[in-house]
């Protein structure tokens, strides 16, 4: 694996106008450049050059793709991906034809979807008339017992149709019975007296009218749910004949999109198309193939070394290793790593999952979490038409590492669902923490491990950020950073006075005068590091504000204060905040106990359900927290030391997704 960024060439081509579509269909299908506007790299020729702008033939084939995969989504079918299609063998889309046939098919669709929408409207009416009928408020429902004088039921229907009510006509019954909603009563009660409605004085018949009325609204519900469903299949059998045609549009669609932003990157002269764009570095001969195959010969190819151009002006690209994809994502969210720096993914990896079992160390509890996301990634790979939401593929990967994590430290520390079934290999981490560890461990060895681990991840976050600066050649920072050597030096320097001090029972420092000279040398040459900055920045023919010598040395006082500060309180704050890790693992075992002593205290069946429910509780609360903490002390504590963040990411267009991040994995 590559534990740097992907290193990177910018290609500058120029191509025959006659070739131009050709060479834009090879570059879609390696999909591996991404491009860079020629007015970007050299301004002072763009009144020289000419753009053929395609926006808005762009944008009508973004309009048509969505309405497109509007379809597929209404008919249960998963989107077509556009990894499959062949730039080369697809063929240009026809706007007309494709807008005919879809307004067509929509109309269909929306004809279908306004019964649905009626039956949803009806299913409303009638669910509140049923609820209402059931619990008998007759403060909201009116029934009416009687018949009409002057027409037939079926004319009452006709009056009725857009009111929330219920006729029926029982067998035995001379009358018929209405239901109404008190609140229409201004409209119902004037179309009654047109139909001569005569009222039933008889109220015995009020009972037996509300359970027939119950049992009609019940059929009429299922009834209203069987139609919906019937038009549900009428609108997927209605699109699924059509799936081929739609796919097939799809892909032409999204092939001459893709197309279109590639032309809008092109500039041209006459007779020529001139386009730049970044590509790694062990892809560039692929391209120049591609390019001079697709042209015939007809094109010039130069390539710039990444060293010529600004680093920050670099699309920075990682290599994709799958089994550390879950971990990719948190850099992901973080930032994007500067150009040729050291890529995070592996270091987040190691720190995560150790952070990680050190909170939440039981091997029982790691088993339930292990299985979760091997039973989530078998249905997500088995069903790919599963709704992801909240829990993505990469999430249960995740649950497999966290799973095997706290599996390992839980066998380490001697924890299965809260209990020492099995003998620790190293010590009962239980035990410590209640009191009673054999070998007189205790809270404070489980602090001590903990400040332990964060020394060594703020350590290698330290190393990590060095390597990074002599990549870059930045030697002031290096030497004079916080970050660098010298705030090193001092991290390192303060740890080992600080054990020195605790393993003296807190009463001395280290004896002898090393650890005078260790602090005072660093500090002295902090002091010069406004002069020392400033004379580099003239040596480098850089423009400097004029300031008088007073000035100068109250702004390196200041800046030496503010070093001081932060070197000192911060690497503190740091290394503390790792003991946030021991605190979790505590809380864990202490729930744990306290569930323990509580089913102690019942019997059989409810000793057992509280064993369950506890164990439950403490898998979702505990870790979660765990996962947060663990992402928050790699956010904060170890990203701060090295990773600057500074990085544009890599875009090529391409007719595969994520091609950014995978292409250099499949090469």
């Amino acid at each position: 694996m590559m534990v740097f960024t992907v290193p990177m060439r910018l290609l500058t081509a120029v191509v025959l106008d006659e070739v131009t579509e050709d060479v834009k269909k090879q570059l879609l299908d390696l999909g591996v450049l991404d491009f860079i506007h020629l007015s970007h790299l050299a301004p002072e020729l763009s009144s020289k050059l000419t753009t053929k702008g395609e926006a808005v033939e762009i944008r009508e084939y973004q309009t048509l793709r969505a309405r497109i995969e509007t379809m597929f989504q209404q008919a249960g079918e998963l989107t077509p991906t556009s990894e499959l299609l062949d730039a080369k063998k697809v063929a240009p889309p026809n706007l007309h034809d494709i807008t005919s046939f879809v307004d067509t098919l929509s109309d269909d669709v929306s004809a279908l979807r306004e019964k649905q929408k009626q039956l949803s409207q009806q299913k409303i009416r009638l669910d509140e008339l049923l609820s209402y009928v059931k619990e008998k408020k007759t403060d909201y429902i009116d029934i009416s017992i009687g018949k009409v004088e002057k027409g037939t039921n079926d004319v009452i229907r006709q009056r009725f149709a857009n009111q929330a009510y219920i006729l029926l006509e029982p067998e035995s019954w001379d009358d018929s019975i209405l239901l109404t909603l008190q609140r229409e009563r201004n409209q119902v009660n004037p179309l009654l007296e047109n139909l001569q409605w005569i009222e039933n004085p008889d109220g015995s018949k009020q009972e037996s009218a509300i359970t027939l009325l119950q049992k009609q609204l019940q059929h009429d519900i299922a009834s209203n749910k069987d139609q919906n469903n019937q038009v549900k299949e009428q609108i997927s059998k209605r699109i699924v004949v059509e799936l081929e045609v739609l796919r097939e549009y799809w892909g032409q669609l999204r092939v001459q999109e893709l197309l279109g932003h590639i032309s809008d990157n092109f500039s041209h002269t006459r007779n020529t198309t001139i386009f730049s764009g970044w590509v790694p570095k062990d892809l560039s001969q692929k391209v120049e193939k591609a390019i001079k195959e697709a042209s015939g010969g007809a094109c010039v190819i130069e390539w710039t070394d990444d060293t010529l151009m600004p680093r920050e002006e670099i699309p920075v690209a990682v290599e994709d290793v799958p089994i550390l994809r879950p971990f990719q994502k948190m850099v992901d969210n973080y930032s994007t790593p500067e150009y040729g720096t050291i890529n995070p993914t592996p270091f987040v990896a190691v720190s995560y999952l150790a952070m990680y079992g050190l909170m939440f160390a039981d091997a029982g509890q790691g088993l339930i979490i292990l299985l979760l996301g091997l039973l989530g990634s078998y249905f997500l790979r088995n069903d790919p038409g599963i709704k992801q939401r909240l829990i993505s593929k990469d999430l249960y990967k995740l649950f497999i590492y966290l799973g095997s994590s706290a599996i390992v430290a839980g066998a380490i520390f001697g924890s299965y669902f809260g209990y020492p079934l099995i003998k620790p290999i190293w010590f009962n981490y239980h035990e410590a923490v209640v009191g009673s560890e054999a070998t007189g461990r205790d809270v404070y060895t489980i602090l001590k491990i903990t400040i332990w681990f964060g020394i060594i991840v703020i350590g290698t976050g330290l190393i990590l950020n060095w390597i990074n600066l002599v990549r870059k050649k930045d030697w002031f920072h290096l030497l004079m950073d916080k970050n660098g050597v010298l705030g090193g030096w001092l991290f390192g320097v303060g740890v080992w006075a600080a054990f020195s001090f605790v393993g003296s029972g807190y009463k001395t420092l280290p004896e002898g005068d090393f650890l005078v000279y260790a602090l005072a040398i660093p500090l002295l040459l902090l002091f010069g590091k406004v002069p020392f900055k400033r004379y580099s920045e003239l040596k480098a023919g850089k423009k400097v504000e004029k300031k008088s010598i007073g000035a100068l040395i109250m702004e390196g006082v200041l800046e030496w204060i503010v070093d001081l500060l932060e070197i000192f309180a911060g690497f503190l704050a740091n290394t503390l905040s790792f003991m946030r890790v021991a605190g979790l693992g505590i809380a864990h075992v202490s729930l744990m106990v306290a569930f323990s002593d509580m089913a102690q205290l019942t019997h059989g069946a409810a000793s057992i359900f509280i064993l369950v429910i506890g164990n439950i509780l403490v898998i979702a609360l505990e870790g979660l927290s765990a996962g947060i903490q663990a992402l928050r002390l790699n956010y904060y504590e170890f990203f701060t030391k090295y990773f600057t963040g500074r990085g544009l990411s890599y875009n090529p267009i391409s007719l595969r997704p994520n091609a950014g991040k995978q292409i250099h994995s499949r090469t």
